[in-house]
């Protein structure tokens, strides 16, 4: 037999406990929360849940209010530093109320999933509330079908893609009963003004100078005993930290910064892995050689040539024993063959040129250097990522979701389409597969691509085309 469902509780909540157990931001949550112009350039994304049918209201606010007994983080906020003498930190909210982050609204007749990302996308663009928890709740009734949805807009710092897969897989119910089990109040967490966030700070700094001496004086050792190992790694460090070339398409040019607009595509996950597999490519290439294929046809439709356009893709450097929660990723800067008009020749290339950039020493040279970063003023930071994200074009990610069935408050969760932020590209696009689906959601800017109707046509014509390659 099966693990029961009040076992299944006890351990997840078990594992939860971690969940934001260190009151600093680590290097990179520090780095977007510190960037981050909202709406401009947000680092707020936004996820769909899909629900077979409407949950009880009441059940949907118990299941939160516990939910936040298990996962605290989600009652706390940031709190800055009065100067960058060290990252932001958490801090227990002592005003939160839970019916400021969590609301209902009903969609109108017919309940169209259309409607439904329209009000997903209005969402998005409303900044959080730098001085409340970093995170809003939406449950929206009348989905045609009988169904629901769930919107959660977070911001990047709380987690990542590969975070949200642990949070749902451990904090939703395994059966529509979902008894609630009890649960053991975490520690109280301590309290921050920016006051005492400056001061930990400070004294976090001075305690590390010695350590810092240290690493240094064992790196220069090293560098000594291998020169030419150095050398690989600063000309690496040279090749990754370079911007991008740009794209000449005068289709990709332009920003409204606020107008996003949803689209979202769904395949049969082994359909994609073995349509990879049939040219030596991963799920991620065929994804990302579709999401190119896309846009090589719209600019068909509308007479032009695509070649190469500049991507930036986050690769995972989660370690199994890292911490649940926030960011663990480096970012990967390259040119994208969205030139190659074969689809097979495509992902073969696409894969070539992941594998390529993930063998480079210095891939995650920004999480050496963002520690430093987070010590400069706030508009030389901004200034300095930006330069480095504004070079991409395109945004693509892609991480496992959940593989068994999950339950909110008594309704099915059904898909999870992810819509990442646009902090300086044109287009987002980010693969979940959830149990066995692949989920592709869609956010672009609206003056970029404002015939969108037509650019989820060319979109799914991407798709369809590296599917028959599994064929």
């Amino acid at each position: 037999m099966g693990e029961s469902n009040d076992r299944y509780v006890t351990r997840a909540c078990e594992q939860l406990r971690d969940w934001g157990r260190v009151p600093e931001l680590n290097p990179l949550d520090a780095l977007m929360w510190r960037t981050e112009r909202s709406p401009a350039n947000s680092w707020a994304g936004l996820v769909v849940k899909i629900l077979d049918s409407a949950p009880e209201w009441d059940r949907v606010v118990k299941a939160h209010r516990w939910a936040m007994r298990v996962v605290p983080r989600f009652t706390e906020r940031v709190v800055d530093p009065l100067i960058p003498t060290g990252p932001p930190v958490w801090s227990p909210d002592p005003n939160f109320d839970l019916s400021y982050h969590l609301r209902r609204i009903g969609l109108p007749a017919p309940g169209s999933m259309r409607q439904l990302l329209e009000i997903a996308q209005a969402q998005a663009v409303v900044p959080l509330d730098r001085n409340r928890p970093p995170w809003m709740g939406v449950l929206v009734e009348g989905l045609e079908g009988g169904r629901a949805a769930y919107l959660l807009q977070c911001h990047h710092v709380l987690m990542d893609g590969a975070g949200a897969t642990q949070l749902f897989s451990r904090i939703l119910g395994k059966t529509r009963d979902e008894p609630f089990a009890e649960v053991e109040d975490v520690p109280p967490r301590e309290n921050f003004d920016p006051v005492r966030a400056t001061v930990r700070g400070l004294s976090r700094l001075i305690r590390s100078v010695p350590e810092v001496a240290g690493r240094a004086g064992a790196a220069a050792a090293d560098a000594s005993r291998h020169p030419g190992r150095t050398v690989d790694y600063v000309s690496s460090m040279a090749r990754v930290a370079k911007p991008v070339p740009g794209t000449s398409s005068e289709l990709l040019q332009g920003r409204s910064r606020t107008a996003w607009r949803f689209g979202m595509l769904e395949c049969e996950l082994a359909d994609l892995k073995k349509a990879g597999a049939a040219v030596g490519g991963t799920v991620n290439d065929a994804y990302v050689a579709a999401t190119l294929g896309g846009l090589r046809a719209y600019h068909a439709v509308h007479g032009k040539e695509l070649g190469d356009v500049p991507i930036s893709m986050p690769v995972s450097v989660r370690r199994e024993n890292d911490p649940m929660g926030g960011n663990r990723f480096a970012g990967a800067f390259f040119l994208a063959p969205s030139g190659v008009a074969d689809p097979g020749e495509r992902v073969e290339a696409m894969h070539e040129r992941v594998t390529a950039i993930r063998g480079e020493p210095a891939l995650d040279f920004m999480g050496a250097v963002t520690p430093l970063l987070n010590f400069a003023p706030s508009g030389v930071v901004t200034a300095t990522l930006q330069n480095l994200t504004s070079s991409a074009v395109l945004t693509t990610s892609s991480w496992p979701g959940l593989t068994e069935p999950r339950y909110m408050a008594g309704a099915r969760f059904d898909r999870m389409f992810v819509f990442g932020p646009l902090p300086g590209t044109s287009m987002c696009a980010a693969l979940c597969s959830h149990l066995g689906i692949c989920c592709i959601g869609l956010n672009v800017d609206g003056e970029v691509f404002p015939d969108t109707d037509v650019l989820w046509q060319c979109m799914q014509q991407g798709l369809d085309e590296i599917l028959a390659l599994a064929t």
